[in-house]
């Protein structure tokens, strides 16, 4: 199944901060979700503004998912790409 990824500009600006091999690595994982039946280190958050997040070392990209309650998900809204931290969640 392929899905539409579709980044908002407050990710890439996040995205554009991190270090260049980091930001590879983070498009490589977003490409993977693109691309994949299967997500990888992609938990479902519970009480957060954002349904899922996505680990990439020590980054996460923190995204929705629309129609997450049946299996097809048409659209992934990557919303922000954060360093882990005591803060992320």
């Amino acid at each position: 199944m392929k899905y539409k990824v579709e980044w908002k500009r407050k990710a890439f600006k996040q995205l554009a901060k991190v270090q260049r091999q980091q930001q590879s690595k983070i498009q490589v994982a977003v490409t993977k979700l693109e691309n994949s039946e299967t997500w990888g280190d992609v938990k479902k958050l519970v009480n957060h503004d954002y349904d899922y997040r996505l680990r990439v070392g020590n980054y996460r990209v923190l995204f929705n998912a629309t129609n997450d309650e049946t299996i097809e998900i048409n659209e992934i809204t990557v919303e922000e790409v954060k360093k882990r931290d005591d803060k992320t969640y």
